[in-house]
C-alpha cells in the first residue's frame, strides 16, 4: 500500500518509550502516526486532523493533565464518531461508563499480537 494511502493512528501516552512501542506496532500494522504526550496534545491533533485519523490509541493515566485517557476517549467518541478507540492501562481497569460505546480496552504490558487482535475487532474491514 502506498504510504499516502495508509490511514493515520493517534497514539497518546505520557511515557515516551511506551508511546514509541505502540507507534512501532501500529506502523507495522499499516498506520501512519501522530503522537501526543498528553490529553491536550491529543485533542489538538484531533481538532486539526480528525478527518485523517482512523484510530485513537490512548493510555489512561497521563499526568500532569487532570483529564484521563478515559476522558479523551469519551470526547473523541462524542466529537469524532468515525475514529475507533483503543484504551490501554497497566494500573486501571475500566469501570462501567469509563469507555465510550465501541471502544476497546487492553492491559499493559501489551504485545503486537494483542493489539493486532483488537484492531481486527475495531476495524474488521482492514
Amino acid at each position: 500500500m502506498s504510504e499516502d494511502l495508509k490511514p493515520f493512528a493517534l497514539v497518546a501516552d505520557d511515557e515516551a518509550l511506551i508511546r514509541m512501542d505502540a507507534s512501532f506496532i501500529l506502523s507495522d500494522a499499516g498506520f501512519r502516526l501522530y503522537e501526543a504526550a498528553n490529553v491536550e496534545e491529543a485533542l489538538a491533533h484531533l481538532e486539526r486532523d480528525a478527518d485523517s485519523i482512523r484510530l485513537l490509541f490512548t493510555d489512561v493515566q497521563m499526568p500532569p493533565s487532570r483529564q484521563t485517557g478515559f476522558d479523551l476517549a469519551r470526547q473523541c467518541a462524542e466529537r469524532w464518531p468515525p475514529v475507533k478507540i483503543l484504551v490501554a492501562s497497566g494500573q486501571v481497569d475500566p469501570a462501567p461508563g469509563d469507555l465510550p460505546e465501541g471502544a476497546l480496552f487492553i492491559n499493559k504490558p501489551f504485545s503486537d499480537q494483542v493489539i493486532a487482535a483488537r484492531l481486527k475487532e475495531l476495524l474488521p474491514d482492514g
